[in-house]
């Protein structure tokens, strides 16, 4: 994960939040600090002037009311010279001192520089107001046009034997409180800037303890989200964060628990899914394959890297059928046909809607059968039962016809009767047979029956056989033998494959033209013997080689059924045959004849029967 940089981190925010409200303070303090000892400076200030303007005031009064008592008073000059030396006496950093009697006539002044002023008429407006009102002290504030300097203005009524004099003008320069406040703020500034410095170290440690633990969360986080639950976050303090802590170690430990009981339930879902017999396809709510197991893969033909993310609907060969929309409604399940020319192939495909806690729909799921075996044996059951009813209605039909025949008076012409009474009798003959056959296979299908094996020389067995029917025929048809000359063993049923033999040897006779030949050979092949029947008949169509083995079934139906045949007896021989551990085959070339070949075990010397 990419670490976050010092200027977005909690730390850097903390610190500054934290100095800026510390300087906002100090700002507010200093701004309150300042202006108040502004105006307590200028309150001393102003009170100290008017102290000495009251005091220079009173001296003023009593010189000029003392000058007048002597006698002195007759003489203005002397008045003025009293004047003068109280003005001159004067100290505490007064700039300007005058003394402007009623008429505004200056009369002294405290500054030589200007002595030139004295006895004429004041310019200042403001000073003629005050001797014309002479209501009491007042104090005003001006800028000096020369020096740029903040000035104080004083007047004060002169009274003398409570008639008023004149008034007292003084200035005094405020410079120096305002040097004195710029001072003060340069100290308070640089304590600001330390304070400043001193929060912001402490800032960071403060920051620290709250951060270290937060970044000790954001690290263990980010394990637990890559799988390690190993880790624990250290506790520090008994606070909010400590807490925090420890809810994270605990939550640590739910997850891994849950964590350990999804993997096992998943490694369980993927056992199940790999050794399903039937294909699992999941897909997402549009309708795309998002999983499909291994199985899924056999039975379609497919590789999942190649189909995931496409469509169930293509992937299913459900275009024009089908839509997503048709599958989430669907109740039935649906024959899937793959087939090819080369052979048959049925799937079964139930489909399942997968919905979210509030009923929403949010894929599917499709569970495929392979339903082949299971269809071509519910096809060849209904085969089996039409070739039933069609193998006994045939007989049956022909039977009531002919009793019905002799009811009606055939029976009265005896040569005639016979030969209805004879067909009836082989109708009767042949559904009996057929009868018979199926009780046999049904046995063989319920694994009925035992395989009673003897050792047996197969050559005399073969060759006594042959005999048999040699003598019996009728036909016009030449056996040839090509047997061994030495014995060879087998372990047979002797009495379930001289019923095999007979059946396929009645099958050459039947097949056979006059004059035709019927072959038998016997081939030492290892651990097994081939065992060949061949006939000169009319042969079997190549693509009828593979199905003569099955059940009613005839290349000729019509030849078949007037020959007595079931239909029945090659099956029977299948399964007699693959009983005794061999197999059983057919070859065939049109009009040339057909070969009927099987294998058996050859016996072991020293091997018990």
């Amino acid at each position: 994960m990419k670490k976050v940089g010092f200027f977005k981190s909690i730390q850097f925010k903390f610190l500054l939040v934290y100095t800026l409200l510390i300087l906002l303070a100090m700002q507010l303090i200093g701004v309150y600090f300042t202006d108040q000892l502004e105006k307590n400076f200028l309150n001393n200030f102003n009170n100290s002037l008017k102290s000495q303007a009251s005091m220079l005031s009173y001296n003023i009064g009593e010189a000029v009311k003392e000058a007048r008592e002597s006698g002195e008073g007759n003489n203005p000059n002397d008045v003025i010279d009293k004047i003068r030396d109280q003005l001159s006496e004067t100290g505490g950093g007064l700039k300007v001192a005058q003394v402007i009697d009623q008429s505004g006539k200056i009369i002294a002044t405290s500054d030589p520089a200007h002595s030139d002023i004295v006895g004429k008429r004041t310019t200042n407006n403001t000073v003629m107001r005050d001797v014309l009102t002479s209501n009491g002290m007042k104090l005003y504030t001006k800028r000096d046009a020369s020096s740029g300097e903040r000035v104080r203005v004083l007047t004060d009524p002169i009274e003398v034997d409570n008639q008023h004099y004149g008034i007292l003008y003084v200035e005094k320069s405020l410079e120096g409180v305002y040097k004195d406040l710029r001072s003060i703020n340069q100290i308070l500034a640089t304590a600001t800037l330390f304070a400043l410095i001193v929060t912001a170290l402490l800032g960071v440690f403060l920051a620290r303890t709250i951060t270290k633990p937060l970044a000790q969360l954001q690290r263990q986080a980010v394990a637990v989200a890559q799988g390690d639950f190993t880790r624990k976050v250290r506790q520090f303090d008994e606070d909010e964060i400590g807490r925090l802590a420890v809810s994270f170690n605990n939550m640590t430990e739910r997850l891994h628990e849950a964590n350990e009981t999804t993997e096992a339930e998943r490694r369980k879902l993927k056992s199940v899914l790999a050794y399903m017999t039937d294909g699992v396809i999941a897909t997402d709510k549009n309708g795309h394959v998002i999983l499909m197991n291994k199985r899924s893969e056999e039975l379609l033909g497919v590789y999942k890297q190649n189909v995931l993310g496409s469509s169930v609907i293509d992937l299913l060969k459900l275009q024009g059928e089908f839509t997503t929309y048709d599958l989430y409604h669907l109740d039935d399940s649906v024959i899937l046909d793959f087939s090819s020319d080369d052979q048959v192939f049925l799937l079964r495909a139930h489909f399942s809607v997968i919905k979210k806690e509030n009923g929403e729909l949010n894929g599917l799921i499709a569970v495929l059968h392979d339903v082949t075996e299971q269809e071509q044996i519910e096809a060849e059951r209904r085969e089996f039962v039409a070739n039933v009813s069609h193998e006994l209605r045939t007989p049956l039909t022909t039977m009531k016809s002919y009793l019905e025949a002799l009811q009606d008076g055939a029976i009265k012409e005896e040569a005639l009767a016979t030969k209805f009474l004879d067909v009836t009798q082989m109708e009767t003959e042949r559904m009996i047979r057929l009868v018979n056959d199926l009780l046999q296979l049904s046995k063989m299908d319920a694994k009925d029956y035992t395989i009673n094996r003897a050792r047996t020389d197969f050559v005399e067995f073969f060759h006594k056989i042959i005999d048999r029917f040699e003598m019996s025929k009728k036909q016009n048809i030449r056996f040839i033998r090509k047997l061994p000359k030495n014995p060879v063993y087998v372990d047979i049923d002797r009495d379930k494959l001289t019923q095999v033999i007979d059946n396929i040897i009645s099958n050459a006779l039947k097949y056979s033209p006059e004059g035709g030949a019927v072959t038998f050979n016997v081939v030492h092949l290892g651990r097994f013997i081939r065992i060949s029947i061949s006939d000169q008949g009319v042969g079997i169509p190549k693509d009828h080689l593979t199905k003569i083995f099955m059940r009613f079934y005839r290349v000729d139906r019509a030849r078949s059924r007037k020959l007595g045949g079931t239909g029945l007896g090659l099956a029977i021989a299948k399964e007699l045959i693959e009983a005794h551990g061999g197999e059983i085959w057919a070859d065939s070339e049109w009009n040339k004849g057909s070969t009927i070949s099987f294998t058996l075990p050859v016996h072991k010397e020293g091997e018990k029967v």
